[in-house]
């Protein structure tokens, strides 16, 4: 966040919770490029993670344990948001025009690359038709260019309804929004495929989704939790839920149910134990970093979005004329290494990007 952020951050609190520590306000920061680095890391497990059956099994477990660590990536991210978005006032129309211009117009751009890339990496191919060409271009755009974009699509949808869920919490005491989180945790718990025969015949969809990391990140960021040791408690939580996903998604697999993501969907209860520890172990941790990195920290956050749109990108150049995979060489360094080069390739690309007169700050992300 920048400075003057930082200050409504903490003067427009919502009144029934109390503050974050003002020594603490820098947390969110490096929250966000952790999760950044973790969905990068995130993708680079991929194909190994898929390779099951035709690598050695100890490679096959590094890629499913450090799926498993990364996997708050994304949830932190809307975590962030809630934290950042949720205790503000905002007029619809104002809110709405000012995020959706910022998200939508690097993301249709970003899709085209993308789009650019299917052609060329013939996964796709126009004709001379132009008008199935044309219509062969909104159908990528429609379900999503790439892999992760599908990121974008969840967070307009999310824009749309901030509003209405921003009012609720501003206004809600802590028990009513404890209420609201108990029963979003429930819901997912009863509808997980292990459970689902205990569901019962209630709609309950309207607890359902993304919305509620939103109300779960504000509360957390603003809750005074008076728990001792409550970052080692946090700490074996996030080390407990790494072991309950990876073993879980081996168990799931010896069911002969994969690739069932049963373990890996964002919205599910072991993902959400594993991001609400990361999230508040980073709000109870001030490592004390050096001016250069922070100077990093904060340029690379300046293009936070425009990175997580173009990495894909830089990982499928990464992997095809260079060989920087996962078989670069052991998985435990060589997936982590080529997250790393990724998003230090990533960070100048959209950087120049972003210099170009007139566009560059609108495409760039």
């Amino acid at each position: 966040m920048q400075a003057d952020e930082n200050i409504l951050f903490l003067k427009n609190l919502y009144p029934l919770m109390p503050p974050a520590k003002t020594e603490n306000i820098d947390w969110i920061d490096n929250l966000r490029i952790v999760a950044l680095y973790a969905v990068i890391v995130l993708h680079s497990t991929s194909l190994l993670l898929m390779q099951y059956g035709k690598v050695a099994m100890s490679y096959w477990w590094v890629a499913d344990f450090l799926n498993a660590a990364v996997r708050f990536a994304v949830p932190v991210f809307v975590m962030v948001t809630g934290a950042l978005s949720l205790h503000r006032e905002y007029e619809i129309g104002g809110f709405l025009k000012k995020r959706l211009l910022r998200v939508v117009v690097p993301f249709l751009f970003w899709s085209l690359v993308y789009v650019w890339y299917a052609l060329h990496n013939e996964e796709i191919a126009f004709t001379s038709d132009i008008w199935a060409n044309i219509k062969l271009v909104l159908h990528q755009l429609k379900y999503g260019s790439s892999y992760h974009l599908w990121y974008v699509y969840m967070l307009i949808g999310l824009y749309f309804f901030m509003p209405v869920i921003g009012k609720f919490v501003r206004h809600a005491s802590e028990k009513e929004i404890l209420y609201f989180l108990v029963v979003w945790f429930a819901v997912m718990l009863i509808t997980q495929p292990y459970l689902v025969r205990y569901n019962p015949s209630v709609d309950m969809h309207y607890f359902a989704g993304f919305a509620g990391y939103l109300v779960l990140g504000h509360y957390l960021a603003f809750k005074d939790f008076k728990v001792k040791h409550l970052r080692l408690w946090m700490t074996l939580l996030f080390l407990f839920s790494i072991v309950l996903i990876a073993i879980g998604s081996r168990l799931v697999l010896l069911g002969h149910r994969w690739p069932s993501t049963m373990f890996f969907e964002p919205v599910s209860p072991p993902i959400v134990l594993l991001a609400a520890s990361v999230f508040l172990i980073f709000k109870l941790s001030a490592p004390n970093l050096s001016p250069i990195v922070l100077r990093i920290r904060d340029f690379a956050g300046s293009y936070n979005y425009g990175i997580y749109l173009a990495h894909a990108l830089v990982l499928y150049f990464l992997e095809g004329p260079f060989g920087i995979s996962y078989k670069l060489c052991t998985p435990i360094i060589a997936i982590p290494v080529t997250a790393l080069v990724c998003l230090v390739i990533t960070l100048p690309l959209v950087w120049a990007i972003n210099k170009i007169p007139f566009i560059g700050k609108w495409i760039s992300g």
